[in-house]
């Protein structure tokens, strides 16, 4: 049975849980640059450069995946948020996406794996892809509107290099997450197809938009329903809404996402908004009683959390959906011709 099969069978029978923050869980362990570093020969300061903790503390990250499983999480993401050739240059440590990602995967892939043998339940790898810091719908450049950074072409090969590691590192899907510009989102998407077929074999896709104001918009100006309509050729097995807010805040526009969208919605907020010092209050209670109330309302299939959430918010919020029922996937949605022709589906 295919992943995107495993998955959908064990959505239908509960809500999953994926899992929390990975900064957050890393700044708590005051890791100082030396611990980033390792014995790479770097040239510039690598303090906050998480992702390269694959090579240099990968126990550092393995307790983080682990800490999640066994606060019940059915989905652990890779420690490759940033692990792309553009957010990586920034570190002077571009030359090691291929090394980083790879190894990334593999830790969460053993680990996963691991608990499965374990009780028997199934755990999956996803593949994480965030959004660099490059937009290809906005000028960076106010005085000259029509300039762009980078093009289409260009940040597709980055996410390219990205996913083809990931993939060799054993990932179950590629999370293409935390997406403030819907055609960045497209040029990850042609990567990942790109990549799952030069690798021989399906990868399904889970999308996660961010929005940038309470009207629930991203940066490029895309509603959560016109976001959704612009990405779902790609049959995505999971859609969804990260970071943005707190689950008070994202809590309409996971209703209006869910409303219209025939796969799984998968939706991880923060735990709240932060405090005057960047820093995140909310209880983990807090959050789970939040997102419970989703759940109730059959909003949603997946859960988890996104910046300032951990371990503890993550077992909380399995504690506070289990035993409720998943959102049900609506069928194909149906649309009348203006000539006033019959209702046609259209297919997925």
């Amino acid at each position: 049975m295919s992943a995107r099969d495993r998955l959908q069978k064990a959505a239908l029978e509960r809500i999953l849980i994926t899992d929390g923050a990975f900064g957050t869980e890393i700044q708590n362990r005051k890791l100082v640059e030396a611990d980033y570093r390792g014995t790479l020969d770097l040239p510039r300061d690598q303090k906050g450069n998480n992702d390269i903790l694959a090579l240099t503390k990968p126990e550092v990250t393995d307790a983080i995946t682990r800490a999640y499983l066994d606060a019940g999480s059915d989905i652990v993401s890779t420690n490759t948020f940033s692990a792309n050739r553009i957010s990586q240059a920034d570190y002077g440590a571009e030359h090691l996406v291929r090394a980083i990602n790879i190894e990334s995967a593999r830790i969460a892939r053993a680990a996963a794996d691991d608990y499965a043998a374990r009780d028997g339940r199934p755990r999956f790898v996803a593949g994480a892809i965030g959004p660099t810091n490059k937009t290809l719908s906005l000028s960076p450049n106010v005085n000259d509107p029509g300039y762009r950074e980078i093009d289409f072409d260009g940040l597709t090969e980055v996410y390219v290099e990205q996913a083809d590691a990931l993939i060799e590192g054993g990932v179950d899907f590629l999370l293409i997450e935390t997406i403030f510009d819907t055609l960045n989102a497209k040029a990850g998407i042609m990567a990942a197809l790109q990549a799952a077929e030069k690798a021989g074999r399906d990868v399904p896709l889970m999308i996660s938009m961010t929005i940038t104001d309470l009207s629930g918009r991203n940066l490029s100006g895309h509603t959560v329903e016109a976001f959704w309509y612009a990405v779902r050729h790609a049959r995505p097995v999971t859609i969804g809404l990260n970071c943005s807010f707190g689950a008070q805040q994202l809590r309409p526009h996971v209703q209006a996402l869910s409303a219209i969208a025939d796969t799984l919605i998968m939706a991880y907020p923060n735990a709240g908004l932060p405090n005057d010092l960047g820093e995140y209050d909310e209880r983990p209670d807090q959050t789970a009683g939040f997102v419970r109330a989703w759940a109730e309302q059959g909003l949603v299939n997946v859960l988890g959390g996104c910046c300032g959430s951990t371990p503890a918010h993550i077992r909380a919020i399995a504690e506070a959906v289990a035993g409720l029922p998943p959102r049900k996937v609506p069928t194909a949605p149906r649309i009348t011709c203006l000539a006033g022709l019959e209702p046609m589906t259209i297919a997925a």
